[in-house]
């Protein structure tokens, strides 16, 4: 998962703390704005729709990409994982 969140104001700064606590409780942080989630389809449905309901989709981005399978099929990770 990947997230953008316009900080300019201090509205958006609160929503990026927010979209990063709640990805924090599904799963870990790979980059800065990147999440890696390993959650079962209902877990999927809930993250979806708690940060949902915080990103401002006029502003914000939030793209979530659904790999199914062993993450070794789509998965190449090197230095620190």
């Amino acid at each position: 998962m990947a997230y953008d969140v316009n900080t300019e104001t201090k509205a958006g700064q609160r929503r990026l703390r927010k979209v990063a606590k709640i990805c924090t409780g599904f799963g870990q942080r790979v980059q800065h704005s990147v999440f890696e989630c390993r959650v079962t389809p209902a877990q999927l449905e809930e993250l979806e729709a708690r940060l949902l309901r915080v990103i401002d989709p006029k502003t914000d981005s939030l793209r979530l990409y659904i790999l199914s399978g062993d993450r070794a099929r789509y998965l190449r990770a090197h230095g620190v994982d």
